[in-house]
C-alpha cells in the first residue's frame, strides 16, 4: 500500500543533512582509552624523560629526570641502577680497603714462609715408611701410642684402603735395616692382633730435597702455562690479574701452614696444585662474562662493567663454593688422619680463591686501564674501505625549485 501523499510510489526523501559534519576517527585514541580528557595520564618520553598532558587542546611539558631519580634510589640501597632496571652490587668501591688486605695478608704469609719456614713431612726430609697389614681391624689412635711407647716419635698413620692395611711414616732413624724391622715388629704387635711388616724403605734426605725442588717446579710451571692460557684466550691485562690471584692463593696457603705450623708434605702440596685450577676455573667464568658485557653493554663505565659482571656471576659462585666446601668439611672432620691437612689446606685455599677472584683477579685489570677497546676487533689501516663519492656532472644542470613547481594534474 502506497502513501497517499507520494503518488509516484518512489521511496521517502531522506532527511535533511545538518551543516556539521560528523567526523570518524581512524585511528586509536593517544592513551588507548578512548579519551583525551583533562584526566587522562601523562606520556612520557622515555629518551627525553619529558611528560606531555593535553588540556583543553593545550599540551603541557613537564621534564623530570626519572633515571636520575631511580639512581640515586638504587644507590641508596646499596646498589647502582645499570642495564636492564637491574641493580648490581659495587665491589669495587671498596677495592683500595681489599687491596691493602691482601698485601698484608701477602706479607705475613712470607714472613712467616722466609723467617719460620715450614714443617716439612717426612716426603720432603726423608724418613722411613713401612707397609703394615693387621689380623683384625685397627685404630690409628692405638698404633700411634705403641710406636711411641717404643722409642718412635711424631709417626704418621695412614690406612690404605682398609682398616687392616695401614702405612706407616717415619722420621729417619739411626739404626740400619735389620734392626729397624726387629724393633717395627715388637713396636706393632697389638694384644690379640699381630701385625706383618710387608715392606720398609728408607728415603734418605736428598731424595726429600729433590722432591722439594721438583714440586716448586711445579707450581711455577703451572702458573706460567696459565698466564699463557689467559693471555691468549682473553688480554694480556686480564693474564696478569690472573697470575697476581693465583700466586695470592698459593702464598697464602703455604703461609698458613708456615704460621701454624702445620705439617706440610705431598698431600698438601697437592692440595695446593688442586686450589690454583679451582681458582682459576673460577676467575674465567668471571672473565668471560666481563668480556662479554663489555661488547654488550654501553654507556657505563669500566667499574660499573666489572661490578656487572661479578653481580652476574655471584649466585654461581657462591653454590659452586657451597658445594666444594661441604664437601671439604666432610674430609676434614670424617676422613681422618690420612685427609686432615689435605682438606684443611682446601679449606683455606677456597677462601682465598673466591676473594681473589673477586678482588684480585678483577681489579687488577681495571687498574691497569681495561676498557671496551681491549675487546674490540680494529681494522688495520690496510684493510679499510675507501669511501668513494659519485658526482654526476647532469645533476647540476637541473634546479631544485623544477621540481618544486612540479604539481600532479586533477584526475
Amino acid at each position: 500500500m502506497t502513501d497517499p501523499q507520494n503518488n509516484s510510489g518512489d521511496k521517502m526523501p531522506a532527511p535533511e543533512q545538518s551543516d556539521t559534519t560528523t567526523r570518524r576517527r581512524k585511528k586509536p585514541r593517544r592513551n588507548g582509552k578512548g579519551s583525551n580528557a583533562a584526566n587522562s595520564s601523562p606520556i612520557t618520553s622515555r629518551r627525553t624523560g619529558k611528560s606531555n598532558t593535553s588540556t583543553n587542546n593545550t599540551v603541557v611539558e613537564t621534564t623530570t629526570d626519572d633515571a636520575l631519580l631511580e639512581d640515586e634510589a638504587a644507590l641508596a640501597e646499596g646498589g647502582v641502577k645499570a642495564v636492564g632496571n637491574k641493580r648490581i652490587i659495587p665491589f669495587m668501591k671498596i677495592e683500595k680497603l681489599m687491596a691493602v688486605l691482601s698485601a698484608l695478608i701477602v706479607i705475613i704469609s712470607l714472613g712467616a714462609i722466609i723467617f719460620k719456614g715450614l714443617n716439612l713431612g717426612l716426603d720432603f726430609t726423608g724418613g722411613v715408611s713401612a707397609d703394615v697389614t693387621y689380623a683384625e681391624p685397627v685404630q690409628q689412635v692405638e698404633v700411634i701410642n705403641a710406636l711411641q711407647t717404643h722409642g718412635f716419635d711424631d709417626p704418621v698413620v695412614q690406612y690404605l684402603g682398609s682398616t687392616k692395611d695401614i702405612l706407616v711414616r717415619l722420621p729417619p732413624q739411626s739404626d740400619n735395616i735389620d734392626g729397624l724391622n726387629s724393633r717395627l715388629n715388637d713396636a706393632l704387635d697389638l694384644p690379640n692382633n699381630d701385625a706383618d711388616i710387608s715392606s720398609v724403605n728408607i728415603i734418605g734426605s736428598q731424595v726429600g730435597n729433590e722432591i722439594y725442588l721438583n714440586s716448586l717446579i711445579a707450581i711455577a710451571a703451572a702458573l706460567g702455562c696459565m698466564l699463557l692460557y689467559v693471555a691468549v684466550r682473553f688480554q694480556f691485562k686480564l693474564a696478569i690479574g690472573a697470575l697476581l690471584a693465583l700466586f695470592h692463593d698459593a702464598i697464602v696457603t703455604i703461609g698458613m701452614f708456615a704460621l701454624f705450623g702445620f705439617p706440610f708434605d705431598l698431600t698438601v702440596l697437592a692440595a695446593v696444585l688442586a686450589l690454583i685450577g679451582y681458582s682459576l676455573n673460577d676467575t674465567i667464568v668471571v672473565y668471560d662474562r666481563i668480556r662479554e658485557n663489555f661488547r654488550r653493554v654501553r654507556g657505563i663505565t669500566p667499574r660499573q662493567v666489572i661490578d656487572l659482571s661479578l653481580t652476574e656471576t655471584l649466585r654461581r659462585t657462591i653454590m659452586t663454593v657451597t658445594t666444594v666446601m661441604l664437601v671439604v668439611l666432610a674430609m676434614m672432620f670424617l676422613g681422618g688422619d690420612g685427609l686432615e691437612w689435605f682438606s684443611v689446606a682446601l679449606f683455606i685455599g677456597l677462601i682465598a680463591g673466591t676473594y681473589s677472584s673477586i678482588y684480585i683477579a678483577s681489579s687488577i685489570p681495571l687498574a691497569m686501564g681495561l676498557s671496551r677497546d681491549d675487546f674490540i676487533v680494529k681494522v688495520k689501516p690496510e684493510f679499510e674501505e675507501e669511501m668513494v663519492t659519485f658526482n654526476d656532472p647532469k645533476a647540476s644542470d637541473y634546479n631544485d625549485n623544477d621540481f618544486n613547481d612540479y604539481e600532479e594534474e586533477p584526475r
